[in-house]
Parts: structure tokens; C-alpha cells; sequence
């Protein structure tokens, strides 16, 4: 992708390449993240939920498909938020009619948090087309380029998760008169 090409060049002091420059990779990943965002956004307000809301039913859409339970205390840990806070958002959650208590199978003084099947239904209406996007540009790569991408992407993980100490910066020369 030459950079003429790209919507979001790398900036007109950047020489013409062949092939893309790391700043325009980089600036791919901005591009997709904000693209992806917009998305997020569109998706939450069609539901009209925050962004925890609609991260707390991914969790619990996918905890279901596995065939696990979903506690309220492990919805809280995957979230890593606090009691009370995970408390105010499945009750907004059960009165928007997206998830239910229900008692434990197996531990009576337990409730599991269940999405409704209307959830699962409106999930995939507002999100089913655009995944389907996706994987067809995944099965469209040769396994070479899916591999190219996954190490790339596990890479580019790796490098935000890292956490760099900052130096403290040198103190300030005394000046004396």
C-alpha cells in the first residue's frame, strides 16, 4: 500500500515507499482502532448500553456458549470491578431486559447471571453482519499471511502491555546569587 493510497497517510515529510513504513502501519492500527471504536459506539447506542454493559454481555454471551456459569462475583473479577459496581450493572441489565438472576443449580445460596435469549438475538442482528466482514477477510489470507498477522498482532501486544519506568527527572541546579 503505497501511501497515496492510504485515507490517513503518515504525514507529507515521510518519503514514498513501496511498501508500507512502519509510521504507516502504525497508523493502520489508529485508523482500525477508531474505525472500531465508531463501531462500539453505534453498537452501544443502538442497544442503549455503556461500554461495561456491553463488554458484561459479551462475557456473559460467551460464558453461556461455553456452557459454564456466570456468577455475579466472577462477572465482577472478568470485569475487574467492585461488588457494588457489578451489583448497579446487572441491575440495569436485568431491567433492560438483557440478562435474569437465576438460583445456582448447584449452591442454594448462589444466583448465576444469564443473558435472555432476546440478548443473544439483538447481539447478533447488531453485530453478526460485521463479523461475518471480518472473517471473510481472515479466510480470505493464505496461511502464511494469517501467520504473519497473528505473530504481528501477539507482537504489538507484548510491546503496549510492557510497562516502562519512567526516570525521574534530574533535579533542578540550585542557583545561588
Amino acid at each position: 500500500m503505497r501511501q497515496a493510497e492510504s485515507d490517513e497517510g503518515s504525514g507529507y515529510w515521510y518519503p514514498q515507499h513501496g511498501v508500507p513504513t512502519s509510521v504507516d502501519v502504525l497508523n493502520l492500527l489508529r485508523r482500525y482502532r477508531a474505525t472500531e471504536g465508531a463501531m462500539r459506539a453505534r453498537t452501544r447506542s443502538s442497544m442503549g448500553m455503556g461500554e461495561t454493559d456491553l463488554l458484561a454481555l459479551r462475557i456473559l454471551l460467551q460464558t453461556q456458549r461455553s456452557g459454564e456459569l456466570m456468577r455475579q462475583r466472577d462477572l465482577a473479577h472478568a470485569l475487574g470491578l467492585a461488588s457494588p459496581s457489578v451489583t448497579a450493572l446487572v441491575d440495569r441489565l436485568v431491567r433492560s431486559g438483557h440478562v435474569r438472576r437465576e438460583p445456582h443449580p448447584d449452591d442454594r445460596r448462589a444466583t448465576i447471571v444469564v443473558p435472555t435469549t432476546d440478548t443473544d438475538t439483538e447481539v447478533r442482528a447488531t453485530l453478526g453482519a460485521m463479523h461475518r466482514r471480518m472473517i471473510d477477510v481472515i479466510d480470505s489470507m493464505d496461511e502464511t499471511e494469517r501467520l504473519a498477522v497473528a505473530s504481528f498482532l501477539q507482537r504489538m501486544v507484548a510491546a503496549v502491555e510492557q510497562v516502562d519506568e519512567h526516570e525521574e527527572p534530574a533535579p533542578a541546579p540550585v542557583l545561588t546569587a
